[in-house]
């Protein structure tokens, strides 16, 4: 591999204004693309083989008119203090309101709650229930103004008017405050560990060009492959943290390279080759991993795995060709200031600096720091992570609703009056659906299961079932006592269809309990049993991976036990802000509860890539130094002295990152801000650069062990270039190769 990538090096390198025209010209076919596209639709979780989603799917067949309905928007009115919304002027208010919006631009009817009974016992709060010709993302401004105004109308005759429901749902977008905070730390750490403006702007630019484009063939393909605007910010988060990472190495190598005398194409050629090798394999076990995810079943969770692995692997491409072609524009203004004061007079090859004459830095004291106590640092930072994971033993997984949202929208104080006035399970009805195609008296068993469901504990209210035009399924509404997050409702659900299971048993009908709030609960225990298994694969791969790139086995245990660690350490986070409300109010978190069922096999799929990232470009120095003959603890100190600043920086950008997204309202993109952000920091700083190496400084020469017999079967991947060590560079023999399996013209 890395004979193949030193050549892609060196030939980016030469052909500059191609490859760079050639990415370019992507960037302009995936924006034009993206324009040209229609805009796609926010679609709901879905569940294949859960007892909710073979409701959902009778439904559909049964009740086809339902599919034609629209988004739908909910007006909650409040009276004020010491009246009711019956009363004479404040009827006359509503009516009013609901008479503004009857037969407007794409709406298909309202509700009046005076015929309905959409009024609360004590008089206080009533609803209406509007209904769009048109799904959210299909509503017109004017349409969406116009409920606005009325809601805003009836606020002046006294009313508190809230909106709740689809009507005002929006994609979220990036490109808020925290982010370009994110973005902007970022740029700082690339110049201070760089040292070059230029260099610093060159990782930038890449990583944006490369995002840009991934985020234009999620837009392009929003509608034919489903694709939400969660998708793209997750290809978003991802493509920028690890193009701006994978950038970074490559240069921080060619530098190396040019600081040693190689000449710019040479040093390209061998930054590609050795960098280029650990930015493939990292590349690949984050693709690997996100692509996996689409085994659990959850079409949502598939599609931001493929969107997120997509962008991982046009940030690979950029950094092997478009980053060696800039080294060939800028020169020698990719080399720190120092580094270019070196350069001999009149020359552009910088004087080589011996490495005893090189002062020692922060990575080479540290590395030397846990050499002499690994234990200590061992104890410390272990127990530390471990202390720091206890809470993940409480982990609650559910998904969010409007009650999530902040209380300064309008969607969130809806949910809150409706609470009030109908109880708090009013917001996640639980829908039954019976099914009598196969039993003797339709009539008499529809009535038998509404008896049933009425007399469960837990259960608030059952309204009248409503028959299919072929009288062969039933749809009744059950309303819980308890909020739809609540663990009160989770047990709700198991207990009416236990208690329909007889009537099932006994008149031969198919009975199922769906609802939004079902599926919910029902995608969460889903994603509880599929956490272990999909852990252990995750696991499993890693062990694998890393023994076939380091050649040892200790070494790719001590990678997996130490990725457990953070990831629970990661998860321990989540539970402390998300169901504690620690820090929630410094994060803008208003509304704590259960974490987003997706999130711990999400943040483990990505993790695990990113963990892989720190272990191969620290290890693969280590690994070198040891093979060249340096005792275990050289090699640490090497490793820490050619990659720890490198790593540390990564490490400081992609936190900046993905913590910028922490201020977006989509509770998905928070929650993945701070799980992912916490799980870098955790695996970065406190596992592979204090556990690892403490563990390494223990085990010493056992660390590097591998069986004979492994030695023969595995093959050998090279990620640390030493193929290239007795590669003569430049031979017109090497020029002409070269050409022939790249037949493209010289610029």
């Amino acid at each position: 591999m890395a004979i193949l990538l030193y050549r892609i090096g060196r030939w980016a390198f030469r052909r500059r204004r191609l490859v760079t025209g050639l990415w370019l010209a992507a960037l302009v076919l995936a924006g034009v693309a993206a324009a040209l596209a229609p805009a796609g639709q926010e679609e709901d979780l879905s569940m294949p083989g859960t007892e909710s989603q073979k409701a959902f799917d009778l439904l559909d067949e049964r009740f086809p008119q339902s599919n034609s309905q629209g988004a739908e928007a909910r007006l909650v009115f409040q009276a004020p203090d010491g009246q009711r919304v019956t009363a004479g002027e404040n009827k006359a208010a509503v009516e009013h309101t609901l008479g503004s919006l009857d037969g407007g631009d794409q709406v298909a009817s309202t509700t009046d709650p005076y015929e309905t009974g959409a009024v609360s016992e004590d008089g206080t709060i009533a609803y209406s229930t509007i209904t769009y010709t048109a799904d959210a993302v299909d509503l017109t401004e004017p349409t969406k103004s116009t409920l606005e105004y009325a809601a805003s109308r009836a606020g002046e005759a006294g009313l508190t008017v809230e909106i709740g429901g689809s009507a005002l749902d929006s994609e979220e977008s990036p490109g808020g405050t925290t982010e370009l905070i994110g973005v902007m730390v970022a740029a700082v750490v690339l110049v201070l560990a760089l040292g070059s403006l230029v260099a610093a702007g060159l990782s930038l630019l890449t990583a944006f060009l490369g995002v840009a484009i991934a985020f234009g063939l999620v837009s392009a393909l929003a509608v034919p492959l489903g694709l939400t605007s969660t998708v793209a910010i997750l290809a978003l988060m991802l493509g920028l943290a690890v193009g701006i990472d994978y950038a970074l190495f490559i240069t921080s190598r060619f530098r190396d390279e040019r600081a040693q005398g190689s000449e710019p194409e040479e040093a390209a050629g061998r930054a590609v080759g050795t960098a280029g090798s650990a930015v493939v394999f990292a590349g690949a076990t984050v693709v690997i991993a996100l692509a996996g995810l689409g085994v659990v079943g959850i079409p949502e969770l598939t599609k931001m795995g493929m969107g997120g692995a997509g962008a991982v692997a046009l940030a690979v491409l950029v950094a092997l060709t478009l980053v060696p072609a800039l080294f060939g524009f800028f020169g020698r203004r990719v080399l720190s200031r120092a580094a270019r004061k070196a350069a001999r007079p009149g020359g552009e090859r910088p004087r080589p600096v011996p490495t005893k004459a090189r002062r020692a830095g922060l990575g080479t004291r540290w590395a030397r720091f846990v050499l002499r106590r690994p234990v200590a640092v061992l104890m410390v930072a272990g127990l530390g992570l471990c202390a720091i994971a206890l809470p993940a033993l409480s982990l609650e997984l559910g998904l969010p609703g409007d009650e999530s949202k902040s209380v300064e929208t309008t969607q969130r104080r809806a949910y809150d009056l409706l609470s009030e006035g109908f109880g708090p399970g009013f917001n996640g009805p639980l829908t039954v659906v019976v099914d009598t195609s196969e039993s003797a008296g339709a009539q008499a068993t529809t009535d038998l299961v509404v008896k049933t469901v009425r007399e469960v504990d837990g259960v608030a209210s059952v309204g009248d079932p409503v028959l299919n035009g072929t009288k062969d399924t039933a749809v009744l509404t059950a309303v819980p006592q308890t909020a739809p997050n609540s663990g009160e409702t989770k047990d709700l659900v198991h207990a009416i269809r236990d208690a329909v299971s007889g009537v099932e048993a006994d008149t031969g009908a198919g009975i199922l309990v769906t609802g939004t709030t079902a599926l919910n609960i029902d995608i969460s225990e889903a994603m509880s049993d599929a956490l272990i298994p999909y852990l252990t694969v995750v696991i499993g791969l890693a062990v694998l991976l890393l023994t076939v790139v380091f050649r040892s086995v200790l070494v790719p245990v001590k990678a997996a036990l130490g990725f457990l660690l953070s990831v629970g350490a990661a998860f321990g986070v989540l539970v402390a802000v998300f169901q504690w409300g620690w820090a929630s109010d410094l994060l803008g978190i208003e509304q704590t509860g259960p974490v987003m069922s997706l999130m711990p096999i999400l943040i483990i799929g990505i993790v695990f890539g990113l963990a892989m990232d720190y272990e191969v470009f620290l290890f693969t120095r280590m690994r070198e130094a040891y093979v060249h003959g340096a005792s275990p603890g050289e090699a640490i100190v090497d490793g820490f002295r050619h990659s720890g600043r490198v790593v540390a920086a990564a490490a400081i950008i992609m936190i900046s990152v993905f913590a910028g997204f922490i201020g977006m309202s989509n509770p998905t993109i928070q929650t993945m801000g701070v799980g992912l952000a916490a799980a870098v920091l955790f695996d970065a700083f406190v596992v592979r650069m204090a556990i690892a190496p403490a563990v390494l400084a223990l085990l010493g020469h056992r660390a590097w062990w591998l069986p004979r017999i492994l030695n023969r079967v595995l093959p050998n991947v090279d990620v640390e270039g030493e193929a290239l060590g007795g590669h003569v560079p430049a031979s017109a023999a090497e020029l002409d190769a070269a050409e022939r399996w790249l037949p493209v013209g010289r610029d």
